[in-house]
């Protein structure tokens, strides 16, 4: 196998922090996203990458006299295993028949040794959270009130949701263990209930039906043809090319050996592996680009099936403003803080237009050049943050900064004093886009 390439965690941070800031500049109209994997292999993991765990953060003065009172978050849960079996099940079916037969190169023998002891540390923990993904949402909440004070003094109140699932709700308990740690008197209120599913974790089963429509899967199939082939990795792991012809799947081995390699940043398999030596930087470009192909027609604003789908999360938005609005009532509202799915921050964040993540097109092939990366919305970890501004309680003019992953983000609104919105616009803006949704025939 190639000598693996060394870096750590921390190098890793270092440069997904520097993609962070690349893409929300101008950064993502003129280059590509082999710029970046070249930086970093691993940055091409879409919804498998690590939060960038020491984000250089812009801090753009409020407008005078105006403090921050009230915080209104969605957060994915932490890094966490693979969710089942079938990504490792694939390639491993594959190569340990091979390997009976004799048919594997000693690359490839070194490969299925490797891919046994992913699958072993990984057994009994499908889908759990791992030691990084409490350690991300453990920096976030610190940093969150490092960053407004005010909305965590003394007594405050902190009021956290999380989805049913098991991830998320230690997701939760991580964030609100770091913040009881910083300040003993948080009143604090934590719940994971079905109740509250409704919203957090919405399923709309008509917008769901429509997302694999006939013309999105046969635009999806044209855009991966030329991009799902990888000779090359056969004849590094077999010794037998008419074995490989009757017997293997050149497209799903390849797929799914790369998914492995880059899901195992979030483990502590991390450096005991060296699946990506297998992989140039133009095959794992190729993957990039279908994966970020498939999340924009299955949770972005896709023209292929409609474009309606970020309206799954209609019922998410209308809740935040409902009670934002009950919040800023309030002397005193402090946080309130929900933990759920990448699939929910995706479609939240394109409904909102966060960053030009609302750009609709039928052209897959121009996602790239806009700079529709959806890897910079939803790493492991990552998070909405709706920060309330305003004098004092009898303050009318209440403003909002909404940050995409800690981030300062831009919204479809005009304001003069951007990152800084007037509430009473963007809650207008989102309810009327919300309603025409929903009366329309």
């Amino acid at each position: 196998m190639p000598t693996k390439t060394k870096l750590t965690l921390s190098r890793l941070w270092l440069v997904v922090i520097m993609l962070w800031g690349m893409v929300t500049s101008s950064y993502a109209q003129s280059h590509s996203a082999f710029d970046i994997i070249s930086m970093d292999r691993r940055l091409s993991a879409s919804n498998y990458c690590i939060y960038p765990d020491s984000p250089s953060i812009k801090n753009t003065p409020p407008p005078a006299g105006k403090r921050p009172f009230y915080i209104s978050h969605y957060g994915r849960h932490g890094s966490r295993y693979l969710s089942d079996r079938k990504a490792y099940d694939i390639p491993y079916k594959m190569m340990a028949k091979a390997d009976s037969l004799g048919k594997l190169t000693p690359t490839g023998k070194e490969v299925l040794q490797q891919l046994i002891a992913i699958i072993q540390d990984a057994e009994g923990h499908w889908g759990d959270l791992t030691d990084l993904g409490r350690q991300q949402h453990r920096r976030i909440a610190q940093r969150m009130m490092k960053r407004f004070p005010e909305v965590f003094e003394g007594k405050a109140h902190v009021d956290a949701k999380s989805t049913i699932v098991t991830r998320c709700i230690l997701s939760m308990g991580s964030a609100i263990h770091a913040m009881l740690a910083r300040n003993p008197k948080l009143q604090v209120k934590m719940d994971a209930s079905r109740h509250d599913m409704w919203y957090l974790n919405h399923q709309d089963k008509l917008l769901r039906d429509s997302m694999m429509t006939f013309e999105t899967k046969k635009a999806f199939d044209a855009y991966c043809s030329s991009r799902e082939h990888n000779p090359r990795l056969l004849s590094l792991l077999f010794n037998d090319s008419v074995y490989v012809r009757e017997h293997i799947s050149e497209k799903w081995l390849n797929y799914y050996l790369l998914k492995t390699a880059l899901i195992q940043q979030n483990t502590r398999m991390s450096s005991k592996t060296s699946f990506l030596d297998l992989f140039t930087y133009e095959d794992i470009h190729q993957f990039w680009q279908n994966e970020n192909a498939w999340w924009y027609f299955m949770y972005g604003p896709s023209l292929l099936n409609g474009g309606n789908q970020p309206y799954t999360q209609r019922c998410l938005l209308r809740k935040i403003i409902e009670e934002a609005d009950s919040c800023i009532q309030l002397r005193k509202p402090g946080a309130q803080l929900r933990y759920g799915h990448e699939t929910i921050i995706l479609p939240l964040t394109c409904l909102l237009e966060l960053n030009h993540f609302g750009y609709q097109t039928n052209d897959l092939e121009e996602l790239e050049s806009h700079g529709w990366w959806a890897c910079m919305v939803f790493p492991m970890a990552s998070n909405i943050q709706f920060v309330f501004y305003r004098q004092d309680p009898f303050d009318k003019d209440v403003m909002v900064k909404v940050l995409l992953n800690e981030q300062e983000a831009t919204l479809p609104i005009e304001s003069t004093t951007a990152p800084y919105y007037l509430w009473k616009d963007v809650r207008a803006y989102y309810l009327r886009k919300i309603d025409a949704y929903e009366n329309k025939d």
